[in-house]
């Protein structure tokens, strides 16, 4: 199975039905941004630390598998010469659009997070990476890829799901709300659906998601060759599909840098 090719569709079509991942920024955000009042957001709800990226006047900065309109516009508006690569040309597409509408300097490559190899090495001062990695099966390439482009001293600010929240059964949850251990992990869509809920997945557009170790997530940046050097959690949105956010939180940021 083409995961990418797959994922790629699935995301063109959340953009169609209006995922939140895939709104662009209201020009009053781009008009904050432009004075200095900018937010990003790499986990659902929890705004990224000003002193993650205390200087982006200038900075030449990789919003890594980061299409949608969001952080993209934001950084530019506030000074950073921006590239943006994602896997889904219409997430691209509302990224061109905030930039047309804006007036923005952007660039957008559409291309595999795995992949970076259309950039040369020390290419970038920051990689900005929200909750994106999920999508891809084996994370390492990803960190090893943001190390390779990055400068010397620069930084990688990421996003990820807290793997202990694939645990879980969630049919059962939406039929009863109830929490009820399912799977081991680390758990894979392509080996833990059925054939049934898989073609569903394909039917739908829904992209099929992996989740990784701690040991791959965090060890995996230093194991590429980063410090890491921030850290948050995030319960993440009242309305998102896991209960589980009721006991703990479940998406986790980091900001590494490359000695």
């Amino acid at each position: 199975m083409n995961i990418r090719e797959h994922n790629r569709l699935a995301w063109d079509k959340q953009v169609e039905n209006g995922n939140q991942w895939t709104v662009p920024v209201s020009p009053e955000v781009i008009a904050a941004a432009r004075k200095g009042q900018w937010t990003i957001l790499l986990t659902p709800t929890k705004p990224v630390p000003r002193d993650w990226l205390p200087n982006l006047i200038g900075k030449q900065v990789l919003c890594l598998a980061s299409g949608g309109g969001q952080q993209a516009p934001v950084l530019a508006a506030a000074g950073a010469r921006v590239t943006v690569l994602d896997n889904s040309p219409k997430q691209l597409e509302r990224d061109r659009f905030v930039s047309d509408r804006e007036g923005l300097a952007i660039a957008t490559v559409e291309g595999d997070m795995a992949d970076l190899s259309m950039f040369s090495d020390q290419s970038f001062d920051i990689v900005v990476h929200p909750v994106s990695n999920v999508f891809v099966p084996d994370v390492h390439p990803v960190w090893r890829e943001a190390f390779r482009v990055l400068r010397h001293k620069g930084t990688l600010i990421a996003g990820f799901n807290n793997p202990v929240g694939y645990l879980f059964d969630y049919a059962l949850i939406e039929r009863t709300g109830k929490l009820e251990v399912k799977y081991a992990l680390p758990y894979s869509d392509i080996e833990h659906l059925t054939e049934e809920e898989k073609q569903r997945y394909k039917e739908e557009g829904t992209p099929f998601e992996f989740s990784h170790t701690l040991e791959d997530q965090i060890g995996g940046q230093i194991a590429a060759g980063f410090m890491l050097t921030g850290f948050y959690e995030d319960v993440g949105r009242k309305d998102d599909y896991s209960p589980l956010r009721n006991y703990m939180p479940i998406y986790i940021a980091t900001r590494a840098i490359k000695p």
